[in-house]
């Protein structure tokens, strides 16, 4: 990563406005129709987890905004992004394991599963956020929730989405996300935009 001026970038205005702003975060909420994916995991025996954190990073990479992060009163430019899962481990605990974005779902779904089962194993985190620009996510698969709003630390302002179990209605099956995001990183219509590119991603996956 490398800190860029900010009044040379698309970013000037909200860089002003919301970089020492109290609460700079803002929330998101979405249903997506996740009936592709669910087909796609069952026939090619694919976790579902995966599949989701594919197109997230997917979606991610087509809005520029991805690659910009505030980092320590700075704005600082990536080349690359990843996409974060929280992983059990073998103490009874959790880590977090972030992982390389690949548009070549074969080579994501080869990392997925090699970096999760070693951060499983070893209880030691994995973290790429001095190379790339990392999209959280927290997974509560078992639980039926109806959306999350995350945790602004002011330390980390990284976007980060959470989601529950997955419901079932009328032959489709829906999965309610919370998308959390710095305002000074990218403002409501990149958001939207950027949860729209995931249901796209979901339904052309084969």
């Amino acid at each position: 990563m490398k800190e860029v001026n900010p009044q040379t970038t698309t970013r000037a205005y909200a860089f002003e406005m919301w970089m020492n702003a109290p609460m700079p975060m803002v929330t998101f909420f979405k249903t997506l129709d996740v009936s592709n994916l669910l087909k796609i995991s069952k026939k090619k025996r694919l976790k579902f987890n995966m599949l989701m954190c594919y197109c997230i990073g997917m979606a991610a990479s087509k809005v520029k905004e991805f690659y910009m992060l505030p980092v320590g009163g700075k704005l600082m430019q990536f080349d690359t992004i990843a996409v974060n899962t929280i992983v059990a481990n073998s103490a009874g605990e959790v880590s977090s394991c972030d992982l390389p974005f690949s548009k070549d779902l074969a080579q994501f779904n080869k990392a997925y599963l090699q970096l999760t089962k070693q951060v499983a194993e070893n209880c030691v985190d994995h973290d790429l956020s001095a190379e790339s620009m990392v999209i959280g996510t927290s997974a509560l698969a078992q639980y039926e929730i109806d959306g999350a709003v995350g945790m602004y630390s002011g330390i980390f302002n990284n976007p980060f989405m959470i989601w529950g179990k997955y419901k079932r209605a009328w032959l489709r099956t829906y999965l309610t996300v919370s998308f959390q995001f710095h305002h000074t990183q990218m403002d409501g219509a990149h958001a939207a935009q950027f949860l729209t590119n995931i249901q796209k991603e979901i339904d052309k996956i084969r």
